[in-house]
């Protein structure tokens, strides 16, 4: 039984990480409907930022903020100088932008800092507590803390303020939010930055349970979007729990499923992925399109 929990909370901990990721490509998604595969690379980048200010003797605290900062101010210019001009055509062209949006963030990365693995400094203490006979590191629990206050900040903004809302109907159709009188340019602008404020949050909670290297986030970020799939692109409520279901079941999978093992429990997610869609092809709380003619 104690081996059953600490494999519960040790999948509720990684998945925490792919919830961070996800929640940011849910944002994307929804101020803009598309999906960002850059979000990793912004991610890394942040957390770049966050390391170097930090060695000039920073508080850990205020690197943090200035990433953060950094950020919103990065995803603001790209939407604004590069998404914009491709934004209301094909969405598979925008797609293919931000995968090399991806490619040239990583690459700069490695650029500056090369791909030598630094040591990021953990935001909560490496102290460790018991409960119910599992071993939870006060790093992990933190983490899972901060995911579900996010969660619960972006499900309030889409439901409950009139930026999410117009957030909302910019994605759903520009055109007659330009009409109303919304301003969409400014409106994307700030999607696309908030976005990037959450991958940041992804980025220095993932450093320092992994190492930082240009490449970190890219594994999380195929679970991520293996979450949002699950969950449903228009739920940041369903994209988390979608992301602990995976970090959990692919940990059950690796120990009491013989023929998976830990070399085959990335094929959990794919698993899950073909079954849902099957059966609830909007996603485990995503919404079904109803289209008015």
């Amino acid at each position: 039984m104690g081996t059953f929990i600490q494999l519960v909370v040790d999948g509720l901990s990684t998945g925490s990480i792919y919830a961070a990721l996800a929640l940011a490509i849910v944002l994307v998604n929804q101020a803009t409907g598309l999906i960002n595969f850059a979000q990793g690379g912004m991610a890394v980048l942040s957390a770049y930022v966050a390391w170097a200010v930090y060695g000039w003797g920073v508080p850990l605290v205020v690197a943090i903020l200035v990433a953060i900062v950094f950020s919103f101010l990065l995803g603001a210019v790209i939407e604004r100088y590069l998404i914009r001009r491709f934004e209301g055509g094909d969405p598979d062209t925008a797609v293919v932008v931000t995968i090399g949006l991806l490619t040239l963030i990583t690459g700069i990365c490695a650029w500056i800092w090369t791909y030598n693995n630094r040591l990021f400094p953990s935001l909560f203490p490496l102290e460790t507590v018991q409960i119910a006979g599992a071993v939870i590191s006060v790093r992990s629990l933190g983490t899972f803390i901060v995911i579900v206050a996010m969660m619960g900040v972006l499900q309030a903004l889409f439901i409950g303020t009139k930026l999410g809302l117009a957030l909302r109907a910019v994605a759903i159709n520009p055109h007659s939010s330009a009409f109303s009188g919304l301003p969409v340019g400014r409106l994307l602008m700030v999607g696309w930055g908030l976005a990037a404020v959450l991958g940041a949050v992804a980025g220095v909670l993932v450093a320092p349970q992994l190492t930082l290297t240009p490449g970190m986030m890219d594994s999380a970020l195929v679970y991520a979007l293996a979450a949002c799939i699950l969950g449903g692109l228009s739920s940041p409520v369903g994209v988390v729990v979608a992301a602990w279901l995976i970090g959990v079941l692919e940990n059950l999978a690796a120990v009491y499923v013989p023929f998976i093992g830990h070399d085959l429990k990335i094929a959990v997610p794919f698993i899950l992925i073909f079954v849902v869609l099957i059966i609830r092809p909007q996603g485990l709380f995503g919404r079904k399109a109803v289209v008015r003619v």
